[in-house]
């Protein structure tokens, strides 16, 4: 059996396993029509959580326009655009895919000149170019999303503080602005600029909201834009507020500390595969080197990383809750 019958029959396998994976996974329309179904049973119940449930709803339904839709929806690179600008950093799309291509040639130019072999060298540097920018860029995001996390609940009882001792809403936002460090700061300056540029405060935490894609933030923009339509005491939801987010942090630590053990196994069990192939490397270089010069042997190589990368991402899923 010679490279290429290899390589049809390595498709054939992943085609076959990516339709059975979209058949067990279920179709869009059955979803929909699940939706559907729970909404007129919160509709027409008579418990009064559901009709209170029913009710924020609609509120939520009616006060989004007509032209709303997801920042980052349009296209892939209006996708990566946002990805990149939830870094908080200046970095421009064109930068990326420059920095993502010269990284891929050079690790596939390395490898091909230590292994003489071009399948190897052009399969780890797509691989490597392709994902490893990826790697940094949700990492910096994961790392601004936290340190907002942190600091945003104390950025809320400021704005509590200000509200209670009668000073308007956007007085007290640049309050925050000012006072808050990090990324809290920030944004809040941002929303400031765009109020002051003549947009509404509804459209500018909104703006910043899609930017974020932060979900403690959408609460906080929703809880504003409902206060406005029905009125009440805004300080006394905003504290009741910052009290859920703080538990829902507390919450968020928990699940990871009981969650660490498994964590845990899935490093194992995703290293080790890769621990024993360079130690078999270093203990015995000519039974190991085949790898880098077998056409056979090299398909089947990145087939089984591939798979292996595959089993460790569903190994996080499987313990990365969302609260």
């Amino acid at each position: 059996m010679d490279f290429f019958q290899t390589l049809l029959i390595t498709l054939v396998i992943f085609s076959v396993l990516v339709m059975g994976y979209a058949l067990i996974a279920g179709s869009g329309v059955a979803k929909a029509q699940k939706r559907r179904m729970e909404a007129l049973r919160l509709r027409h119940s008579e418990s009064l959580d559901a009709k209170v449930d029913a009710q924020f709803k609609r509120a939520l339904a009616a006060r989004k326009p007509k032209t709303f839709k997801v920042a980052g929806s349009g296209s892939r690179v209006e996708a990566l655009a946002v990805r990149l600008n939830r870094t908080g950093k200046s970095w421009t799309v064109t930068q990326y895919l420059y920095a993502s291509l010269g990284l891929g040639i050079g690790i596939a130019v390395l490898i091909f000149v230590f292994s003489r072999a071009p399948l190897l060298a052009l399969g780890v540097g797509l691989f490597i170019g392709a994902g490893l920018p990826h790697m940094v860029v949700g990492h910096l995001i994961k790392k601004r999303t936290n340190a907002f996390i942190t600091k945003f609940p104390d950025g809320i009882e400021l704005l509590v503080r200000g509200l209670r001792s009668g000073l308007p809403v956007t007085e007290t936002l640049q309050i925050v602005s000012s006072e808050v460090p990090g990324p809290v700061g920030y944004e809040f300056k941002t929303v400031i600029d765009r109020i002051k540029v003549g947009k509404t405060m509804e459209d500018a935490l909104q703006d910043t909201a899609d930017k974020l894609g932060i979900a403690e933030f959408n609460f906080f923009t929703i809880t504003l834009a409902i206060q406005r339509e029905t009125g009440g005491n805004l300080a006394e939801t905003l504290s009741n507020l910052a009290n859920v987010l703080r538990q829902r942090a507390q919450m968020k630590l928990k699940i990871k500390a009981m969650s660490s053990e498994s964590k845990a196994s899935a490093y194992i069990v995703g290293s080790l595969p890769f621990l024993v192939f360079f130690a078999i490397l270093y203990i015995n270089p000519n039974y190991m080197l085949t790898f880098f010069t077998d056409d056979r042997l090299i398909v089947a190589g990145l087939g089984a990383g591939v798979w292996m990368g595959i089993g460790v991402f569903i190994m996080a899923k499987m313990v990365n809750f969302e609260i």
